[in-house]
């Protein structure tokens, strides 16, 4: 499934300050904006490849292209830290995240809580990551994941 972009632009050109036309709602803008770089994206203040955009959240291509051609995140406009700290904003990220969803025939919805689970930016927000049978991309809990892990060990199965 091809990823579409707004107003079926190119993705390259694509690429440019979020909209600035759509306000931004996080308290303390300016500050967050300073130290969030989802909230500078939210508020037109940092360049994304936006590829959908609803009054409550954005789906962005990540910077460093994703773990495949069809990898978007969904964020909130308003700045919650993760999936825990406002089940509302949660809410509304996962309805935006299932109607992209719904335009694949496979995909994992992946968000994490917290440094330990792998937590990187903390302003809330969904990876959605585009599956094909084989695809060779494996998760810790798959068998592909063991196969992979055992031949980085040089052990054999």
């Amino acid at each position: 499934m091809q990823t579409t972009l707004l107003n079926g632009a190119d993705p390259v050109a694509a690429t440019r300050p979020y909209s600035a036309d759509v306000r931004h709602d996080a308290p303390a803008l300016g500050d967050l904006v300073e130290r969030c770089i989802f909230c500078a994206i939210a508020a037109g203040r940092a360049p994304a490849l936006v590829v959908r955009e609803w009054p409550d959240a954005l789906a962005v291509r990540p910077r460093s292209g994703g773990v495949n051609s069809g990898h978007v995140f969904v964020l909130p406009r308003v700045h919650v830290e993760d999936a825990g700290t406002d089940p509302e904003v949660t809410v509304v990220v996962m309805r935006r995240a299932a109607e992209l969803m719904a335009e694949h025939g496979a995909a994992n919805l992946i968000t994490s809580k917290g440094t330990e689970a792998t937590q990187s930016v903390f302003h809330l927000h969904v990876h959605i990551v585009p599956r094909a049978e084989g695809d060779g991309l494996p998760l810790p809990w798959t068998p592909q994941h063991a196969a992979r892990a055992t031949a980085r060990n040089g052990a054999t199965a």
